[in-house]
């Protein structure tokens, strides 16, 4: 049976089953449209950060991202900060989508898998 983490109105942030960790799209909070884009990644990696440790997991544990991102041209500067953030012996798997739009102010959302 599947353990629900930290509900929202539509969703549950994390579901975790068979010891792994389902987490929904995580996006940077950050929405006034001054940040940049290794700004909006840091912030985003650092709020799934967040939820890993919620339920005993952390960010050495993720195996797999997909990244949906505004601006393909920004790939470079998300890359960057994503390298800084996991390091490079930590890197998971990934996928990068370009997709048209995510809501104002928002330049990526990531959606990942990680384990205990």
């Amino acid at each position: 049976m599947p353990i629900r983490h930290s509900r929202t109105p539509i969703m549950h942030r994390v579901v975790e089953q068979g010891g792994l960790l389902f987490v929904g799209g995580v996006t940077s909070g950050l929405t006034d449209g001054t940040a940049s884009m290794g700004e909006h990644t840091t912030s985003a990696l650092d709020r799934l950060g967040q939820l890993l440790e919620q339920v005993g997991s952390d960010k050495s544990k993720v195996l797999s991202a997909t990244v949906y991102i505004t601006d393909m041209s920004l790939k470079p500067a998300m890359n960057e900060a994503w390298v800084k953030w996991f390091g490079a012996e930590n890197l998971p798997s990934r996928a990068t989508i370009g997709v048209a739009d995510l809501g104002p102010g928002i330049l990526l959302e990531i959606v990942t898998v990680a384990c205990r």
